[in-house]
């Protein structure tokens, strides 16, 4: 794991938002719980209208939150999912209050 670049990633706001709406999408994305549920993760789409940002700023977020391993790909057709990695976060969570 690497601390330096996780810590990167999170140092934006937007980033920081987009983990906090994937802790409980049902409570943020209630458009998509209508359509389905939320086991494969939150659409792309439904990310970049809450955020209010392009549509290729949120997928270029979301992919350097992949690459840092806070959020896992699902891809369903031409449509893509994003979850929380909450392995990874609890990692970082425990290195942080381990070592610091």
């Amino acid at each position: 794991m690497d601390i330096i670049e996780i810590s990167k990633v999170l140092s934006n706001k937007t980033r920081l938002k987009i983990l906090y709406w994937l802790k409980s999408p049902e409570d943020h994305f209630p458009f998509q719980h209508i359509k389905g549920n939320f086991e494969d993760g939150v659409c792309v789409q439904y990310i970049g209208e809450k955020s209010g940002l392009s549509l290729s700023t949120i997928s270029h977020y979301l992919s350097i939150m992949q690459r840092a391993g806070l959020v896992i790909q699902s891809r369903f057709g031409k449509y893509t999912y994003y979850r929380r990695n909450e392995e990874r976060i609890a990692e970082y969570a425990d290195y942080l209050k381990a070592n610091l």
